[in-house]
């Protein structure tokens, strides 16, 4: 019988190449965000879509979640992390998170820029476990308690 950590072996995450691969990171995004979580529709597509560097995770060939970064004022913003619920708890979420990162080290960003997100509650252990840390007050976006969390580039 398979067990999680067997599982993670068959996610293949990757920057997102084509309107084919955007297409499904966006239906990955309505099925979570706007389905799941009652999300507006307004609010989850928004202008930073375009020039958003996207992923997509599959899970044996099959899409199974998403997510993107942006440059902003602050530094560069991590979001709109989604994973099907079928195919949760079984490392999506991390694989996805640790294919963002290792794709921003490539970048060759200066020491001391800031990578920050806004963590949905549920989430926020798995973004510690890559050094990010919980700055600021609970807030709330389309009613779902979030905090910010934040970590710097080492030099």
């Amino acid at each position: 019988m398979p067990t999680t950590n067997q599982t993670t072996a068959v996610i293949r995450v990757k920057k997102i190449e084509s309107q084919q691969e955007l297409d499904q990171a966006f239906d990955i995004r309505r099925e979570v965000f706007i389905v799941g979580q009652n999300c507006p529709e307004k609010d989850e597509f928004d202008e930073f879509d375009e020039n958003a560097t996207h992923f997509i995770a599959f899970v044996k060939g099959e899409p199974a979640g998403t997510c993107r970064y942006r440059e902003t004022n602050k530094g560069l913003k991590l979001e709109r992390f989604a994973v099907l619920e079928a195919y949760r708890g079984q490392g999506v979420g991390k694989r996805l998170v640790q294919t963002v990162l290792g794709y921003i080290e490539k970048e060759n960003l200066a020491p001391g820029t800031l990578l920050y997100l806004h963590a949905q509650v549920d989430a926020m252990g798995l973004y510690s476990r890559f050094g990010f840390e919980k700055v600021g007050e609970r807030f709330f976006e389309v009613g779902i308690e979030h905090f910010e969390m934040q970590k710097t580039i080492e030099g």
